[in-house]
């Protein structure tokens, strides 16, 4: 998955929501849950499935969630052995 443009980060008690939008239009729609990962773009998926998926199957099932529930300005997370760049920056 590539996404460049804006978003939003909604933390939730039960889960968390990213919202990615390119030219007005919603590109991605993911609520993160402890367990499982939901999107409209994909029925809902275990984290371990989602990440040998879409990362890599080495990731721990909470990184999705962990890194969007950080509280820094920017996040950045560089995996050159699996050819991974995520950078988030928070307004």
């Amino acid at each position: 998955m590539k996404f460049y443009d804006r978003g939003f980060i909604f933390k939730y008690d039960d889960y968390t929501q990213v919202q990615i939008f390119s030219a007005g239009t919603a590109v991605l729609d993911m609520k993160i849950y402890e367990d499982r990962v939901c999107s409209s773009t994909f029925r809902c998926e275990k984290l371990e499935v989602f990440n040998a998926k879409n990362l890599h199957e080495s990731y721990n099932k909470d990184f999705l969630r962990e890194l969007f529930n950080k509280n820094e300005k920017e996040i950045i997370h560089r995996d050159r052995d699996n050819r991974i760049l995520i950078k988030i920056r928070k307004d």
